[in-house]
């Protein structure tokens, strides 16, 4: 059966809250500063909104998904500005050695063997090229995985996976607990239990309702991220080897390790 992905991608126009608009600015402007003048690829670029962004700052920027649907959007919004390709991220269709940077953002967990992705991004990426991956945080007591989900990987995680792979990995946190609304504090257990009960709902419908019960007013999802889409603020870093608890969003940066 062929995974829905429109239903989990949100694009231009959805209700969301403002806290993921900012958690989408934020972790293009972290990619910025490592694709400046670079060729980049983004892969699981969902309905594009960093692409624009990125290619403001970047030599090149590749982009595209697995999901054709999704690609349809970002490609009525970019026009001749943007090329966006359909690929698997297992399987990339490109030449050894043919980038700087790649990008994954909310969108590993989708990817059935993240062992296969980390061994292509080794191979396209040239000597002392970047892996940028931006997650939900899975170490969060109410963290609740999103439907047809594969693996998450934490702070921990990364770190052992990405060093069989030949990268070292650093990882920092975006979205600190300790800043979130009260509502969202007193609610955290309510989501932990729903969660275990397998209460959450799994509709964009159902998922609408229970943001404007935890977060409030909603805004719609922009078509692109600009410089002044939310406040720049940079990631904290995080212990290595220690599961963190105290940010929603993890950002992994994976260096390429010098072969041989």
């Amino acid at each position: 059966m062929t995974t829905d992905f429109v239903s989990l991608t949100e694009i231009a126009g959805d209700d969301v809250t403002s806290e993921q608009v900012e958690r989408l600015a934020r972790r293009y402007y972290w990619a910025g500063d490592y694709c400046q003048g670079r060729d980049v690829l983004e892969v699981a670029c969902g309905a594009g909104q960093g692409v624009g962004y990125l290619a403001a700052l970047v030599r090149s920027v590749t982009a595209g998904d697995y999901s054709e649907a999704v690609l349809s959007v970002a490609r009525r919004h970019y026009g001749d500005r943007q090329g966006f390709q359909r690929f698997d991220a297992q399987q990339l269709p490109f030449g050894d050695g043919r980038f700087d940077v790649v990008l994954i953002f909310e969108a590993l967990y989708y990817v059935p063997d993240v062992r296969k992705f980390f061994d292509e991004c080794r191979r396209v990426l040239r000597p002392g090229g970047v892996l940028l991956i931006a997650t939900a945080n899975k170490d969060l007591f109410d963290f609740t995985p999103s439907p047809h989900s594969h693996t998450y990987l934490g702070v921990a995680e990364f770190e052992s996976e990405l060093a069989r792979a030949g990268f070292t990995a650093s990882c920092f946190g975006d979205t600190p607990l300790e800043a979130v609304s009260a509502r969202q504090q007193i609610l955290r257990p309510v989501k932990a239990m729903a969660s275990q009960l397998g209460l959450v709902p799994k509709s964009m419908s159902g998922k609408k309702l229970l943001k404007r019960l935890v977060f409030g007013g909603l805004v719609k999802m922009p078509a692109e991220v600009g410089p002044e889409t939310a406040t720049q603020v940079s990631p904290a870093p995080l212990a290595a080897g220690h599961p963190d608890r105290g940010h929603k969003v993890i950002f992994c940066e994976a260096r390429l390790k010098p072969r041989g």
